[in-house]
């Protein structure tokens, strides 16, 4: 073979390069890097763990010749498998989400790949969700390996034996944070088990979109409701086994607006040809340094390109049509909060039974957070309340914290209403969090009132 060649595109996975932000962050006193991974040969960070499922399954019999891999996927990991698929000579068949934009499906189709479309606002166990489906095409296909990412022990592992120690050369190990979208979480458990393996001190951020599980349950421990989100890629509506969350130093939340908005000066400003779950990791980082004010060095890694959403975060109609640029649509959270008052009425898990009926009553309320120590870790409701009179097992001078419960969602003041509404049909009450700090509470009636204001 001719010197300097490579067998295949495969041997062109990993070498990414490592860049300086230069106009974006300028106002922290960190200083980011970002780990450039839309540069892999299959336009993501998914070329790595995903040649190692496919290596391992080929060593343990699961992927034989001529057979099929099947998976569920937003389309990173799909384009990966394909590519991979085409140079050793498998087929594919892709199961994605509705909410996926059309280059991505498109993208797999130019591979030879059959791919099945599922929708988005489903549970997981949901016979519709793409999970659920690709479970059952590969259980009716003949010679299939399923590469279920979501619970693939070789999902972290190839971050572990592949970004993890190109990270550390290129940084000389003066790496002090590193930063990553939370999605089936192989990258930064992976990437971050390796750095701390070399320097325990490395910072591990996570980032993760409002709607997703994640950062809740970080923060709280609780599962509360997950939600519909625009962004692609990152965060989830169940908890993979592919993600060690006790990996984690911190959480930081972002939203659609802030994914998209950085994405586009991630491009415009910073000439990074980057997608939406790229700015959401940089919005993210940003954020951290903000909060930290500390000099030292972070690098975020960019998951994939900007060409898959071209139809989306780079098409102004589209952004304008989901009011993330100038018009605002419906409005933000913030918008509905201005026309309650300011004070949050909480509770502690050790106030009596009887007292929390009485606030609730004083303020004509129906529910309320819960908060210890300044964290919340639930919310008690009206039916909470019922219940337990009902069963008549407890005397109202009882603690309430065994009513804590986690039929809630979490937002962000700049959520937008319109998901503020979706996430209402099915969680009791919207608890608005600037930070950890509880700064409002929205009910269904509160967005009624909001909503017929502005239409009359």
């Amino acid at each position: 073979m001719m010197t300097g060649a490579k067998p295949s595109i495969l041997e062109a996975i990993g070498g990414t390069p490592l860049v300086k932000l230069r106009r974006l962050g300028a106002d922290v006193e960190a200083d980011i890097y970002v780990k450039c991974e839309y540069l892999n040969p299959g336009g993501s960070m998914k070329d790595r763990m995903a040649l190692r499922m496919v290596e391992a399954a080929e060593r343990s019999g699961q992927l034989r010749p001529g057979g099929t891999i099947v998976e569920a996927t937003s389309g990173n990991t799909g384009a990966a498998l394909a590519m991979i698929a085409a140079v050793r000579g498998y087929q594919c068949i892709f199961v994605m989400p509705d909410k996926m934009s059309q280059e991505k499906i498109a993208a797999l189709r130019a591979f030879g790949a059959r791919v099945v479309v599922c929708p988005t606002a489903v549970e997981p166990d949901d016979p519709r969700s793409y999970y659920s489906v690709a479970r059952r095409i590969a259980a009716e296909t003949p010679n299939c390996f399923y590469a279920n990412q979501y619970h693939n022990p070789a999902n972290p592992e190839g971050h572990y034996v592949s970004t993890g120690p190109e990270l550390w050369e290129q940084t000389g190990g003066e790496i002090d944070v590193f930063c990553a979208g939370l999605g089936t979480g192989g990258t930064i458990t992976g990437t971050g088990r390796y750095l701390k393996e070399r320097k325990p001190a490395v910072q591990l951020v996570g980032v993760d979109p409002v709607g997703s599980l994640y950062y809740d349950y970080v923060k709280t421990g609780r599962v509360t409701k997950p939600f519909t989100y625009k962004v692609e890629g990152i965060g989830e509506d169940f908890f993979p086994s592919t993600i060690d969350l006790k990996l984690l130093d911190e959480i930081v939340r972002v939203d659609d607006r802030e994914c998209f908005l950085t994405t586009r000066d991630l491009v415009r400003l910073e000439g990074l040809y980057v997608g939406g779950s790229s700015g959401a990791a940089v919005a993210g980082a940003l954020k951290y340094a903000r909060q930290t004010r500390r000099k030292e060095n972070i690098v975020v890694l960019l998951p994939d390109g900007a060409s898959k959403y071209l139809s989306k975060i780079f098409n102004d109609d589209w952004m304008r049509e989901n009011g993330f640029l100038d018009d605002t649509g419906l409005g933000v959270v913030a918008d509905v909060l201005r026309l309650k008052p300011a004070e949050v009425i909480t509770a502690r898990s050790t106030d009596r039974v009887r007292d929390v009926i009485a606030r609730m009553k004083a303020h004509g309320i129906s529910q309320l957070p819960v908060v210890d120590d300044g964290k919340l870790i639930g919310a008690v409701a009206e039916v909470d309340l019922l219940r337990y009179l009902v069963s008549g097992e407890q005397s109202l001078d009882s603690p309430v914290g065994p009513l804590v419960e986690s039929e809630y969602a979490t937002v962000s003041p700049q959520t937008k209403v319109e998901l503020l509404q979706g996430l209402l049909a099915d969680a009791r009450m919207a608890i608005v969090l600037d930070g950890e700090q509880i700064v409002g509470v929205i009910t269904k009636i509160d967005l009624i009132d909001y909503l017929a204001r502005r239409a009359s």
